[in-house]
């Protein structure tokens, strides 16, 4: 018999893409693919590889992406595994995102340094407290709640923000709960952020998988892995980020919720500094996710008004 072909998971190298990598990997034995045809392979991507400068100063979110995509173009992966709130609105042509799985919690968590003891709620921080972020719809919403905090730009992995956090060198940071939970990091319930305390990004918590267009025998056997409710969700809040036109330098939070025939997407936008912040909900039928996101982002688009997203930038 002959052997399987391998089948090349391509991935960013961090801990956490890691256990994402293998998350598609188990769910692709569990479709039927042979798992000695089963490869990671870890790609650094530019987005990695540059922690001292904000994301929109070299390039955009898309840096934890571009290599990945390269590699997709250039058949030296089949499939690349991405947290879909790294992906552009944008893709590549010849790419598709092939499938999304069932979306962990998108919620923040507070994190707080422990020699602050059980702070768990963003109005309990210290006046003046350093809030370590590299994200700016998390500085604008914490701004707008709390202006006399101190932003600190902070990049790196989880392990990284977590251990800068102890160090001292910041009082507080946020990170994603879904995250947390896949690198087994333990998380008070308490510390948990409701959406209206704070908006988390769009496609926030999802797992996407993109391949070649062109390539009907891997896009069949990844859509295998696709969640519809995440898929209606993550459309819908994509389709309101790209009417938004979104950058790293725009605060643009997005969350759809599915309930039954019904979907509901909260969004909002905000200058960085948290000075203006506009929201709106809306619902909509889940058979037209990107029209309730194109009819959520027009609201918000309006109510800023011309000239915000050039002023954010």
């Amino acid at each position: 018999m002959a052997p399987s072909p391998t089948l090349r998971i391509g991935t960013r190298g961090s801990p956490l893409a890691l256990i994402q990598a293998n998350q598609v990997r188990a769910g692709l034995i569990g479709a039927g693919a042979d798992p000695d045809g089963l490869e990671i392979v870890a790609i650094r991507s530019s987005g990695d590889q540059v922690r001292d400068r904000a994301l929109a100063d070299i390039g955009g979110k898309g840096l934890f992406t571009k290599e990945l995509d390269e590699a997709l173009l250039e058949d030296r992966i089949d499939l690349a595994v991405h947290s879909m709130k790294d992906v552009p609105t944008w893709l590549p042509p010849a790419l598709a995102i092939a499938a999304l799985l069932p979306r962990a919690d998108p919620r923040d968590v507070l994190m707080v340094a422990s020699r602050l003891g059980a702070i768990r709620r963003i109005a309990d921080l210290p006046r003046g407290a350093i809030v370590g972020t590299a994200a700016v719809r998390r500085q604008a919403q914490l701004l707008h709640q709390r202006p006399d905090l101190e932003i600190v730009l902070l990049r790196g992995n989880v392990g990284t923000r977590l251990a800068k956090l102890e160090a001292g060198e910041l009082d507080a940071t946020l990170l994603a709960l879904a995250g947390l939970r896949r690198l087994d990091i333990a998380v008070p319930d308490d510390a948990i952020l409701a959406p209206d305390a704070l908006l988390p990004a769009v496609a926030q918590g999802a797992i996407g998988v993109v391949t070649r267009g062109d390539d009907a025998t891997t896009r069949a056997l990844v859509a295998r892995l696709d969640d519809r409710a995440t898929r209606i969700a993550v459309t819908a809040e994509r389709a309101m980020l790209e009417l938004l036109d979104g950058s790293c330098r725009t605060p643009i939070g997005g969350l759809a919720t599915l309930d039954g025939a019904h979907l509901r997407l909260d969004g909002l936008v905000a200058t960085p500094d948290g000075s203006a912040l506009h929201r709106h909900r809306e619902r909509g039928s889940a058979d037209e996710p990107v029209a309730l996101g194109r009819a959520v982002g027009t609201v918000l688009r309006d109510a800023a008004g011309p000239g915000f997203f050039r002023e954010s930038a």
